[in-house]
């Protein structure tokens, strides 16, 4: 007979939240504060709060009505059961407003500003160690790629969190696509950059472009994704439009957005938050209570739309899939 035992972050899908109720629902964002980061020259930071504006910029742009994305009619998604959740879906209207995107300005509130930009056209660059380098418009991509929904739990390092249903498909088909050669060992990841539209860009003391990077091996574990779609529509462009990397047992800063070039190296890269400043944001960047922030703990989170604070889970509760990537990595700095 065979006996399956439950994860430890699983619950049954009546459990969870309708997509009716979760769709319709608008609620007020409550007890939210941004913890910053005070850095050098005066600027506001924190790792998961990503954006900044130049110094005498507005940030908040009135922005015309943005053109519609050409996706839309691919979705809704088939949904992966897959993939469970231990708590509500956050509501489509807190998850599409309450932002990190440093390219637009160091407020959460930058979604207006943020539909400047251009989603189209959109050029994806594959290059570094594969077969042969290559470039491609991101809607001839998405053609070739199994789209799908998942549910999954976002941790940020400022120790909020939310739940939220991406539409995508997993990184390791598109590094299967990419055909990488034997040497490479990491996949580098930059986000575009355009200073005229993305105004944080323009803010000199920042290693722009925003880059990250994974091992190979995390790369093409079964949980890394690549979301094109959030809420059963084109994932927003205050969200990372069109392309954004969802890597839900690490912390939000590593979860780059709006990526233009897939590289394959043999050279760890070293991403935004880590050159700014590695002694808070390191590499790895795994999700650990037990390992606090220099500057606050990690123990518990606050979910995003409400005063609750739960208990973190190390690896963000998704140990039983990722956890066996770290096995022989016991001397690194795994979890900030």
């Amino acid at each position: 007979m065979l006996i399956r035992v439950k994860r430890g972050w699983e619950m049954s899908e009546r459990e969870a939240t309708p997509e009716a109720v979760y769709r319709d629902r608008r609620r007020l964002l409550q007890g939210m504060v941004a913890t910053p980061l005070i850095l050098g020259m005066g600027s506001v930071l924190s790792a998961c709060d990503d954006n900044v504006a130049e110094a005498g910029d507005a940030v908040l742009v009135a922005a015309a009505d943005p053109k519609p994305d050409p996706s839309a009619g691919l979705y809704p998604v088939t949904h992966n059961l897959r993939y469970k959740l231990d708590r509500p879906v956050t509501d489509e209207e807190l998850a599409t407003t309450y932002n990190n995107f440093y390219e637009f300005g160091s407020s959460k509130n930058i979604h207006r500003a943020a539909q400047q930009l251009p989603i189209r056209p959109w050029m994806v660059r594959f290059d570094g160690l594969v077969e042969q380098p290559f470039e491609m418009g991101v809607d001839e991509l998405l053609a070739k790629m199994p789209l799908e929904e998942r549910l999954y739990r976002h941790r940020c390092v400022e120790a909020w969190s939310m739940a939220v249903p991406w539409s995508g498909f997993g990184l390791r088909q598109l590094v299967e696509f990419a055909k990488p050669l034997s040497g490479a060992k990491y996949l580098k990841m930059t986000t575009l950059h355009d200073p005229d539209v993305m105004r944080g860009q323009r803010a000199s003391w920042y290693p722009w472009p925003y880059v990250e990077g994974l091992t190979i091996e995390e790369a093409t574990n079964e949980l890394a994704f690549i979301a094109t779609g959030l809420y059963g529509k084109p994932i927003p462009r205050q969200n990372g439009a069109p392309l954004r990397l969802v890597t839900p047992w690490k912390y939000g800063f590593k979860c780059i957005k709006s990526v233009v070039a897939f590289e394959f190296t043999d050279k760890r890269p070293v991403g935004f938050w880590e050159e700014l400043q590695g002694s808070e944001y390191g590499f790895w960047a795994n999700v650990n209570p037990e390992v606090a922030h220099p500057r606050w703990s990690q123990a518990t989170e606050q979910v995003l739309g409400s005063d609750e604070r739960v208990p973190t889970q190390l690896y963000n509760g998704y140990g039983e899939f990722v956890a066996d990537l770290y096995a022989d990595k016991q001397n690194e700095r795994l979890f900030m």
